[in-house]
């Protein structure tokens, strides 16, 4: 039974967004210093040592995990190998602000998903909101002139955004969908994430080992990019999945999600403040219209 949305439960759902916006700007300030696969491996991986003290029994030969491999191997594929990866690539080519516009329509993939892989209804209301939504999103793709979408004009980070949406919804839907999981890994989140991050570590490290056999990869080590690294691993790694997951049990996930969309707008402040990228009419415009689909495709009877 979630409670009334308290001023305490504002500050830990706000907490995540703006981890979420530090992401994307340190991401793309950080492209030049480590490549993408490269950048999501080491993240991960510092990430996973952080959860270690709190959680490292999952590890043992006699745990839960191991007769689960395969769904975890597939979660950890969708979240950690696929959508952080996939984000980091899309920076390389997009701007942060764009990138989050985009992720931002993520209820729109989740209903879709849901509806195609895991039969899940669709209401008059919730297809409003999605088209809504996905006119938010083609207002960004088109960066506010909507004849050049006849034009198919898209950056490769548009595109790789949409795909790590895509198999973020997978993974949500998969996540409410419990595949059997032991009562112990499920109820500890430090357990569950770090289960997670011990798959996806395996593909993490697998995208990182072809980035570096094809492609000319370099790391420019020093504290810049070890501060980002810190940060990344603490911030919208552990932090934000902690502080997503106790407002979501105590507010509901309908009212959380409003907050989840903060991050367009968090990022636009961090991208003007720290890189320079001033928001455009068009961002507030898509802004308006992803907001206003995920309200009314969330909203009560």
């Amino acid at each position: 039974m979630h409670t009334r949305l308290t001023p305490a439960t504002a500050l830990l759902l706000t907490i995540p967004p703006l981890m979420w916006a530090g992401n994307a700007v340190v991401g793309r300030m950080v492209g030049p210093l480590v490549p993408p696969m490269t950048l999501n491996l080491l993240r991960w991986l510092l990430a996973g040592l952080l959860l270690l003290p709190l959680a490292s029994w999952v590890l043992r030969r006699d745990s839960g995990m191991w007769p689960h491999w395969k769904r975890l191997s597939i979660l950890g594929l969708l979240s950690v190998g696929a959508y952080n990866a996939l984000q980091y690539l899309a920076l390389h080519t997009s701007s942060p602000l764009n990138v989050t516009l985009v992720a931002a329509s993520m209820p729109v993939w989740m209903l879709l998903i849901g509806r195609l892989f895991f039969a899940a209804p669709v209401s008059r209301r919730q297809l409003l909101g999605a088209l809504l939504s996905i006119a938010g999103v083609l207002l960004v793709l088109s960066r506010g002139h909507l004849e050049t979408l006849l034009q198919v004009k898209l950056v490769p980070g548009d595109i790789y955004i949409l795909l790590a949406a895509i198999a973020w919804a997978f993974y949500s839907w998969m996540l409410a969908r419990p595949g059997g999981e032991p009562a112990e890994i499920r109820t500890d989140w430090a357990a569950f994430l770090l289960a997670q991050i011990v798959f996806g570590l395996a593909w993490s490290a697998l995208f990182a080992g072809g980035e570096w056999a094809f492609t000319d990869a370099r790391v420019v080590w020093g504290w810049p990019l070890v501060s980002a690294l810190v940060f990344v691993a603490v911030g919208p790694a552990v932090l934000a999945y902690r502080a997503w997951g106790i407002g979501v049990q105590r507010a509901g996930p309908t009212v959380a999600s409003f907050f989840g969309n903060l991050t367009p707008l968090m990022t636009a402040l961090m991208s003007s403040a720290l890189l320079g990228d001033l928001p455009q009419l068009y961002h507030g415009a898509a802004f308006a219209l992803i907001v206003s689909g995920i309200v009314v495709s969330s909203a009560r009877r």
